[in-house]
């Protein structure tokens, strides 16, 4: 059974920096694509970053120069390094798995953790 459980949110003021982590079990976090994604209350979910397989990333407007996202294959965990944050992003952050090498959809999800940015 595939789980992901998301630890290391918090609060933050303005301009400040949080790291959130993703620890798999019953999945190979080297094997596969990982992601992060977001969502505050009233908008939709989006994706944040994400990396393959190969290592290679990909990053939301938004977020791109600010964020970083990162494996650790030793300890199966993915990470999300967030800095000079700010109110928007405010969400709840949640990674996923993929069932593949390339960043072509997700299937596992974890529930979440909140990240709350003050100005």
């Amino acid at each position: 059974q595939v789980r992901l459980v998301e630890s290391g949110g918090g609060s933050v003021q303005a301009g400040g920096s949080l790291s959130v982590s993703c620890v798999a079990s019953g999945y190979t976090a080297s094997s596969y694509c990982m992601g992060w994604f977001r969502q505050s209350p009233g908008k939709e979910r989006e994706g944040v970053a994400q990396i393959a397989s190969d290592g290679s990333t990909w990053y939301a407007d938004i977020v791109k120069g600010r964020f970083t996202i990162s494996k650790d294959n030793a300890k199966n965990t993915l990470y999300l390094q967030m800095n000079s944050l700010k109110p928007e992003d405010t969400a709840i952050y949640s990674c996923a798995g993929a069932s593949t090498g390339w960043c072509s959809g997700f299937t596992f999800w974890g529930q979440g953790t909140q990240v709350t940015v003050s100005s």
